[in-house]
């Protein structure tokens, strides 16, 4: 299969997991519990004292992990 023929929401959603084709489900499953674990909103708990900036880092990280989980499901579909 070449770049071509790849759609676009495959193409973002390796991206989103930091992926390249050829995937097996095992790597799969490890991009998405890595990045899973990266973008967890809990971490971002004692980041900083500023509420506001804690906010913000935590709203990125709650749209980062909804993001990996669309594109976990997206690809473990396809695949």
């Amino acid at each position: 299969m070449s770049d071509e023929e790849i759609p676009q929401e495959i193409i973002r959603a390796l991206e989103a997991l930091g992926l390249t084709l050829p995937v097996t489900s095992e790597d799969l499953e490890r991009a998405k519990r890595v990045q899973l674990y990266t973008w967890n909103p809990a971490r971002y708990a004692n980041l900083t004292n500023n509420p506001s900036q804690y906010m913000q880092a935590y709203k990125k990280a709650e749209e980062m992990t909804k993001m990996v989980e669309a594109a976990y499901a997206l690809l473990s579909a396809v695949l």
